[in-house]
């Protein structure tokens, strides 16, 4: 009996229906239309994180999503009462994403130095085979940027501020602004995980 090897298939983009099957309710379809993925918190100083994402011609990207994890303000992954994950689509005017958590507390790197609070970003979207990684860090950490053992990996400083949001007033609680560029001189760091 001989072996067969399956060759691979090719891959596929996140798109143009990823709404459909991740965000149906923001889609238009009544099926699962009460989620609001995006509210991760709604207790406590709670900040909203929005930007949008930005193709290699400057454009917004209408169809993506966005996945978040991140700590609670105590720096627990899981804990109770908080879920510390979301999913928010980009759409509406300019093509914004946003979520309404908590600012995540400090978390300690693999060898136990402390990272920087920050959340981390999947990014799906038509046109990208295999979703993108990223974080965001938060402009008035500025000491714990300077240490951060991620930050430092980067071999440019200069390329680290693309992770690092813009702290922007509004509707009564802190707004964080984070663009992310998929190419080009703005392109945003991606971590490889």
């Amino acid at each position: 009996m001989t072996s067969h090897i399956l060759k691979e298939t090719p891959s596929q983009t996140g798109g143009p229906y990823i709404h459909i099957g991740t965000v149906p309710g923001f889609a238009g379809l009544k099926t699962r239309s009460q989620e609001q993925q995006h509210i991760l918190a709604t207790a406590g100083p709670v900040i909203r994180i929005e930007g949008a994402i930005y193709d290699g011609t400057g454009a917004a990207i209408p169809d993506g999503i966005i996945e978040l994890w991140q700590a609670d303000p105590s720096g627990h992954y899981n804990a109770p009462g908080f879920k510390g994950w979301g999913r928010a689509p980009t759409g509406g005017p300019g093509g914004i994403w946003s979520f309404e958590t908590v600012k995540p507390g400090v978390v300690p790197w693999r060898d136990g130095r402390p990272q920087a609070p920050h959340v981390t970003l999947a990014i799906f979207a038509r046109g990208i085979n295999i979703h993108l990684h990223t974080r965001m860090y938060f402009p008035e950490d500025e000491a714990a940027l300077v240490a951060d053992p991620v930050l430092l990996t980067i071999e440019h400083p200069a390329r680290r501020r693309t992770l690092v949001a813009t702290r922007l007033s509004g509707d009564g609680m802190p707004v964080y602004r984070f663009d992310i560029f998929l190419q080009g001189d703005p392109e945003t760091v991606f971590f490889d995980i």
